[in-house]
C-alpha cells in the first residue's frame, strides 16, 4: 500500500501517534520509514526497539506529528490561515495574554471566542466522520476515489480522479513502462506523475544526475518531468538541487 493510502486510511488514533503497525514492521505515516519488529537499532549510544525506534524517529525528523500536520495545505486540514496561527501558538502552551499580544488582538475575550469556535470546529467534524462511516455502510454506489498525497501543493478539482479513470489513464499514455506523451490535461498529469513517482525509494537521496538518469527511462525530456514533480509536491531538492527525495 502506497504512503498516501496509508495516511488516509489511518484511524485517529493511528495519524494522532504518527504511525501504524503491521504483522512485521512499524510504519511512520509521515514519510513511510519503517522499523523491523524484532530488530534493535541504535542511535546517539542508545537502543531502541522497533515501536520505539520509529517513535524516536517521529521526534528526531518531525519533531512531532502536530508539527507536521498544521503544515499542511490548508485545503487538507481546513484551517484558515488565522486558525493556523492560533493553534500553534496554543499547542506551544501560550497563554491568552500572550497570544493576544503576539497577534495584537483587542482583548483576552476575543482569544476565548476563538477558542469557543475550534470546539465547535471539533464538535461538527466528530459528527461529519460518524455519519461519513454511517454512510460508507449503506452507500455502494460510491466510486473509488485517487487519494490525496499529503505534500500535494496544489489541491483542486483535478484530484477529482476515480480509480477507474485512472486505470484508463496509464493504459493510454504508458506503453511497456515508458511514457508515449506527456498530457495537457491536468488531471492526467495528476496521474501520470504518481505513476513515475513510483521509481523513487522512499528515504533515498538521490543525485541530481541519479534523478536525470531515472526519469529519462520513462520519458525523454526529463526535464520536463523533474520540474512537474517539484511543481506538484512529489519530490523536493536542496536548494542548490544537488540533492533530491522523494516526499510521499
Amino acid at each position: 500500500m502506497k504512503l498516501s493510502e496509508m495516511f488516509w486510511n489511518a484511524t485517529q488514533t493511528e495519524l494522532k501517534q504518527g504511525y501504524i503497525e503491521q504483522e512485521n514492521h512499524f510504519i511512520c505515516l509521515l514519510c513511510g520509514k519503517a522499523t523491523e519488529k524484532g530488530i534493535i537499532y541504535g542511535k546517539d549510544g542508545i537502543f531502541y526497539e522497533a515501536e520505539k525506534f520509529i517513535v524516536k524517529h517521529l521526534e528526531d525528523d518531525h519533531e512531532s506529528v502536530f508539527t507536521y500536520l498544521i503544515h499542511l495545505d490548508k485545503k487538507l486540514t481546513g484551517l484558515t490561515d488565522h486558525q493556523n496561527r492560533l493553534l500553534r501558538l496554543f499547542y506551544e502552551g501560550r497563554t491568552d495574554a500572550e497570544i493576544q499580544k503576539e497577534l495584537d488582538i483587542g482583548s483576552s475575550s476575543t482569544i476565548r471566542n476563538h477558542r469557543f469556535v475550534l470546539k465547535e470546529k471539533e464538535r461538527q467534524a466528530k459528527l461529519f466522520l460518524t455519519m461519513m462511516d454511517l454512510l460508507k455502510e449503506k452507500d455502494k454506489h460510491h466510486p473509488a476515489f485517487i487519494d490525496i498525497h499529503q505534500t500535494a501543493r496544489m489541491i483542486d478539482d483535478r484530484y477529482n480522479v476515480t480509480q477507474a479513470e485512472k486505470d484508463e489513464m496509464l493504459q493510454k499514455f504508458f506503453d511497456d513502462g515508458k511514457l508515449t506523451r506527456f498530457p495537457s490535461k491536468e488531471k492526467q498529469r495528476l496521474v501520470i506523475l504518481r505513476e513515475v513517482l513510483e521509481r523513487f525509494q522512499p528515504e533515498k537521496r538521490y543525485k541530481e544526475k541519479e534523478v536525470n538518469d531515472l526519469l529519462s527511462q520513462v520519458y525523454e525530456d526529463y526535464a520536463l518531468l523533474r520540474r512537474y514533480l517539484i511543481d506538484y509536491g512529489f519530490i523536493d531538492r536542496t536548494q542548490d538541487g544537488s540533492m533530491y527525495w522523494r516526499k510521499g
